[in-house]
């Protein structure tokens, strides 16, 4: 039958024929690469410590401890003032004088009546002294004894009178000089030359340089942290730098229109950067809280181990990592530890997320 002979032969070539194009499909297919799994985008934020108990900032004055008007102890006419304001002086520093002339007769007839004493008390003592000599022999009595003693007496008196005196006219000449007690910067100049001024009366105002604070107003509410928390202060002038401070004194009643608390922080570190009438902040913070992080719930990523985070590498690697959960609220969850500051941790998608996945980060978020 060659109908039906001829028929299978041209099934079989076409089987032939199918099954090599297969092969060189299949070949071809064989001989491409694979392409590489591109990293999978994902968003992260960055880890950031604080305290737990959120810290609270006021605005306060650079202003010295110890701010004094001094004087002249002694009366007289100003001869000359030899500082200015904004000077910085040192111990000893003339600040202004009073014209000597009275001061110097003072010290001159102290002087005179002080040679005057000395001469009336060495005759006395003379005096005394024959006296006792003839009453031993005989030849005197003893009222005329009992005289030259108390002569005697009376001048050795004298005598200590007219030297405190002299003490204390050469002591008002040195107070002529109004010098500085302390390091410190003048604040203001209350005299001019010329001008006659009693003593005790306020003549230039310094205030020392080695006593800094910083005062603000505290409310009611956070009394209590300012007494037992520690407090740091910052300068507008220099906000990058810190100065720790302590709490001196806290008014004991409040301001009658603020109702705030005048407070004031000593400043034991203080060096020349700090100026007096800078504006400074205050920050109050509980030392008895934890330092804690706050991300989105959904970075949190569990597998029946307990809380883990994906942490993300320099190089697109994943970390999971398990994290202490501090407390959890509405929308963050509040870690105490188990991934370090500045770390990059996922905050979606975890649930889709593989060790072995490479990702690449396509934005950042700030808890």
């Amino acid at each position: 039958m060659p109908v039906v002979a001829g028929f299978a032969g041209s099934r079989g070539v076409r089987g032939a024929l199918a099954i090599g194009l297969l092969l060189m499909l299949a070949g071809c297919g064989d001989s491409q690469p694979k392409a590489e799994a591109k990293p999978r985008p994902v968003l992260v934020t960055t880890v950031h410590y604080q305290q737990q108990a959120a810290e609270r900032s006021f605005v306060g004055t650079i202003r010295p401890r110890i701010e004094t008007d001094v004087g002249f102890r002694v009366g007289g006419k100003i001869a000359s003032r030899l500082v200015e304001v904004g000077d910085i002086v040192e111990v000893g520093q003339p600040l202004a004088t009073l014209d000597e002339a009275d001061l110097k007769l003072q010290a001159e007839q102290a002087e005179a009546e002080f040679r005057a004493a000395s001469g009336v008390l060495n005759q006395a003592v003379a005096a005394e002294t024959r006296a006792r000599e003839l009453r031993g022999k005989g030849w005197s009595t003893d009222a005329q004894m009992d005289q030259a003693k108390a002569s005697a007496e009376e001048a050795r008196g004298r005598f200590n009178r007219a030297q405190r005196s002299v003490e204390l006219t050469r002591n008002s000449l040195s107070y002529a000089t109004l010098a500085a007690d302390s390091k410190a910067v003048v604040t203001a100049t209350l005299i001019n030359p010329g001008q006659v001024v009693a003593a005790g009366q306020a003549a230039i105002r310094v205030a020392r340089l080695a006593d800094k604070e910083v005062a603000v107003s505290i409310p009611e509410t956070l009394i209590g942290r300012a007494k037992t928390g520690t407090a740091t202060v910052t300068l507008w002038s220099n906000p990058d730098r810190k100065y720790p401070v302590t709490l001196r004194e806290i008014a004991p009643t409040a301001d009658p229109a603020t109702r705030t608390y005048l407070a004031k922080f000593s400043m034991p570190n203080a060096d020349d950067d700090v100026v007096f009438g800078m504006t400074a902040t205050l920050t109050l913070a509980d030392p008895a809280s934890d330092r804690v992080a706050r991300l989105p719930l959904s970075a949190l990523f569990n597998r029946g181990t307990g809380p883990s985070l994906y942490v993300v590498g320099a190089g697109g690697e994943l970390t999971l990592k398990p994290v202490t959960v501090k407390a959890y609220e509405s929308k963050e969850v509040v870690i105490a530890g188990g991934v370090e500051e500045g770390a990059q941790v996922v905050v979606l998608g975890v649930h889709k997320l593989d060790p072995a996945d490479k990702v690449r980060t396509v934005s950042s978020l700030s808890f």
